[in-house]
């Protein structure tokens, strides 16, 4: 038997994202038959980490891989889903932590595909924007996916944030405009709608994507994460 995929957000008050999570967990058991997934929450909303382990252990799981659903590896990721993981007695060997999410290029790949939806251009200056974070590690993560980006867009990305970090997304878009720039396309390295997907759109860009949301290649890039976790010997005994 395979272990089951324990997919693992940050948690949202809008509902809007609980159903892109959930989307996700339902795209990837229909792409994998056979595949159990489960999602749960390190904030905001349950079920938390600890439910959803203590959940599985009690229908007779020894293990889980887990996935954070995240698109870099902040502080979440790096502290408190273990910490969360620990205080819910779950064995690191038969609860192997994938890498996060992001960033990946089958995820670059939807948000270009989201992009050219959006309206983007040949030639168009394009800002990755992300939610932020204080953690150097998160952001040099993003920077990275800028750099895959690009690689589809044919010129630099630059990154802005819609939160925590610098440059914010509204004062880039509005230096590159400045600077000359007939078109500015933003490209959205969030996973699901809410407040920082409405402060991309106040941004003043001549385009704006949609989220990356239950795009094909985010829900590969999660069965790609759950098979390469699912080969250990642990879960497997």
């Amino acid at each position: 038997m395979r272990p089951p995929l324990l997919l693992v957000a940050h948690g949202s008050r809008n509902p809007a994202a609980d159903v892109v999570v959930r989307g996700l967990a339902a795209a990837a058991e229909a792409a994998e038959p056979g595949l159990d997934v489960r999602v749960c929450y390190v904030d905001v909303r349950g079920p938390t980490v600890g439910e959803a382990v203590a959940g599985l252990t009690a229908q007779g799981h020894r293990g889980a891989v887990v996935l954070p659903a995240f698109l870099a590896a902040g502080y979440h990721v790096r502290h408190d889903l273990p910490a969360q993981l620990r205080e819910a007695g779950a064995d690191p060997e038969r609860f192997p932590v994938t890498p996060a999410l992001g960033p990946d290029r089958g995820l670059a790949a939807a948000a270009f595909d989201r992009l050219r939806l959006a309206g983007h251009r040949p030639g168009d200056a394009v800002v990755l924007a992300a939610a932020g974070s204080s953690d150097p590690g998160a952001v040099s993560e993003v920077r990275r996916a800028a750099r895959m980006l690009g690689v589809s867009v044919g010129r630099r990305v630059r990154v802005g944030f819609a939160a925590t970090g610098h440059p914010g997304v509204s004062a880039l878009v509005e230096g590159l405009h400045r600077a000359g720039e007939s078109r500015v396309a933003v490209a959205s390295w969030l996973l699901a709608p809410g407040v920082f997907q409405e402060r991309l759109r106040a941004s003043g860009a001549d385009v704006v994507a949609e989220p990356l949301g239950v795009h094909p290649d985010v829900v590969g890039t999660v069965l790609q994460r759950y098979r390469s976790a699912a080969r250990s010997a642990a879960l497997a005994a």
